[in-house]
């Protein structure tokens, strides 16, 4: 059993105060339910202590107060993961929101990250250079955790996932020591971490490979919820043969209100969300199939890679319900198709959706094993999520997610980007890795073998 925070004797805390730079914040303290606040609002875990660290020490120092004290222990980066699996009940949360620093080496074209930042902060940091790391799509998003899961975003296709673009992490191991991994040193544990989630050890900084990416083509087209079987058979076809420098992802949504135009507001839409790295005049030729199909709506033009990265950031704020389900999935055939129409057309409310995000491309031509990330030959990574600003529609929200999940569920390639899971047990974890779970369950016993980092899609040592 762990032991509760609240238990332990007031000089072991106040010993470890003195060993920090960073401070602790405690139940009692007036800052306390402000810090325990994620991104998402239907997460309400009351936390023992936090540690608020600023540098590799404090990690350390509070790795070894954990783990010497029998203590549940959760590690929270941006906060933004949709199971809330950055605190626990009781126990000690690491949060790292402290440690950022980026640094931009113009001579190879390479970012040093701090463990707390958030995309938001590099893109900012690159784009003066005329350069970008590809991520997620939403820039508060931490850098940490998108990327151990490992990065789906509008880049995918022309650069890989963030995971591929990843060169070499420092982390404080369960044992409080510090290493540096990548190709050449700690092989393993750089094979781990590239998808493996937070099973294996903080990471305090990320090293990345960026690249040219100064202005992009970008922005939604929109077709009634009535056209969804159509558009997403074409689709289909269309991007996994279309040049690599094209992304979009296919969406069933509803238009919440502004930025979009009134005539627009609470009709549920079947969307793609293009992201072109390319120059203006191939775009119009690549972009006229899909504007044959004479979409209702097409805002798509020429923005500073920043910019679609905050798109859909005004929308979704940190605090709003959030409810998640995924999966991957080979093929659009006729009924998942179908299903797609079905729940597409009786959304809840305006900020849920379902998005299907590409795997090809860069993403694809990376082998099954050559990273914990076990699909590479799916076609879609799928997410739904039913989300709101009010408590009162939590239900609501989550029952529409479930169904549409079940609908769905049996026509996938059975598991799911991590990134895009609740907190929904062991046989999805081990669904989601598939032919690699094994090999990091070995990586875990070396490194973990008492499962201190368990506060997460959890990889179990072996007993």
């Amino acid at each position: 059993m762990k032991k509760l925070v609240k238990d332990l004797d007031a000089s072991l805390i106040d010993e470890f105060i003195s060993k920090l730079r960073g401070h602790i914040v405690l139940p009692n303290d007036d800052t306390y339910d402000e810090t325990r606040k994620v991104y998402n609002g239907m997460i309400n875990k009351h936390p023992g202590m936090f540690v608020k660290c600023v540098d590799v020490a404090d990690v350390m120092a509070s790795v070894n107060f954990g783990r010497e004290n029998n203590l549940l222990v959760a590690v929270r980066g941006g906060g933004h993961n949709g199971g809330g699996l950055g605190l626990c009940d009781d126990g000690l949360v690491i949060d790292l929101s402290g440690i950022k620093f980026i640094r931009v080496d113009t001579s190879n074209n390479t970012v040093r990250v701090g463990g707390g930042n958030l995309w938001g902060e590099v893109d900012h940091a690159t784009h003066p250079f005329g350069l970008a790391v590809p991520a997620g799509i939403i820039s508060t998003t931490g850098v940490g955790g998108l990327t151990l899961g490992g990065g789906v975003g509008h880049l995918s296709r022309k650069y890989g996932l963030t995971i591929d673009n990843l060169l070499e992490a420092d982390m404080v191991l369960a044992d409080g020591s510090f290493v540096t991994v990548n190709k050449d040193q700690n092989a393993d544990l750089f094979w781990a971490i590239r998808g493996g989630g937070g099973n294996f050890g903080i990471v305090t900084s990320f090293k990345f490979q960026a690249h040219k990416v100064k202005t992009v083509i970008g922005g939604p087209t929109l077709w009634p919820i009535e056209r969804t079987e159509e558009i997403m058979e074409w689709y289909h076809e269309f991007i996994h043969n279309a040049p690599e420098e094209l992304n979009g992802f296919i969406a069933t949504m509803i238009i919440p209100g502004p930025p979009f135009p009134d005539f627009l507001h609470g009709n549920q839409y079947c969307g793609i969300v293009w992201c072109y790295t390319g120059g203006q005049e191939e775009f119009d030729k690549l972009i006229k199939p899909a504007m044959d199909l004479e979409p209702v709506f097409a805002h798509v033009g020429e923005m500073p890679y920043p910019s679609i990265q905050t798109l859909f950031d005004g929308l979704m704020p940190p605090g709003l319900q959030w409810y998640w389900r995924a999966d991957f999935f080979n093929e659009l055939g006729p009924e998942i198709r179908k299903e797609h129409l079905k729940f597409g057309s009786k959304i809840p409310t305006p900020l849920s959706q379902m998005h299907l995000y590409p795997i090809s491309g860069a993403a694809s031509r990376v082998g099954n094993e050559d990273t914990p990330w076990a699909y590479r030959d799916a076609k879609y990574a799928g997410v739904i999520v039913g989300v709101d600003p009010d408590p009162k529609n939590a239900d609501k929200i989550t029952k529409w997610c479930k169904d549409y999940w079940e609908a769905l569920h049996p026509y996938s390639s059975g598991g799911a980007y991590s990134n895009f899971m609740m907190d929904e047990g062991q046989e999805r974890v081990k669904a989601s890795y598939k032919h690699n779970y094994n090999r990091l369950v070995e990586i875990k016993t070396k490194y973990d073998p008492n499962n201190l980092f368990s506060v997460n899609q959890n990889i179990k040592p072996k007993k």
